[in-house]
């Protein structure tokens, strides 16, 4: 997991690159048969967005709303990438202090950006006692 905080007006498509590199954890290579894959929404169709994705070594998944919907219907034991980019987002969105940026130094928003991050992970955990929820 990796963020990079730009401003507002900068689209995500551009700072591709800048998040790829900026991986704190380096995955193994994986054997030849399987390589790592790489989901995002259908604003990364674009021939530099995935020519850079196939530069780090991944699989593009980008698929537009529609297209992947159509493809499930037609093979039902295909399991479903998109969802993870959406829900993601939707997992970020839960933590009101992130969706209005009111802190001005950047480390401390990328620091809550990383907490949030580590609470979603955390909260996936199976445990017998949830101790987030009580």
């Amino acid at each position: 997991l990796s963020f990079v905080v730009t401003g507002a007006n900068r689209h995500d498509v551009s700072q591709l690159e800048s998040v790829l590199e900026s991986m704190k954890f380096k995955k193994p290579q994986p054997p030849i048969r399987r390589n790592k894959h790489l989901c995002a929404d259908a604003s990364y169709t674009g021939a530099p967005a995935l020519r850079i994705i196939e530069e780090h070594g991944y699989i593009p998944h980008v698929k537009e709303r529609g297209q992947e919907a159509t493809e499930l219907a037609r093979d039902p034991n295909k399991k479903a990438r998109r969802w993870i980019v959406e829900v993601a987002h939707s997992w970020f969105n839960r933590f009101r202090k992130l969706l209005v940026r009111y802190e001005k130094l950047e480390r401390s928003f990328l620091a809550l950006n990383h907490l949030a991050a580590a609470i979603i992970a955390f909260r996936k955990v199976p445990l017998a006692i949830n101790i987030i929820y009580g």
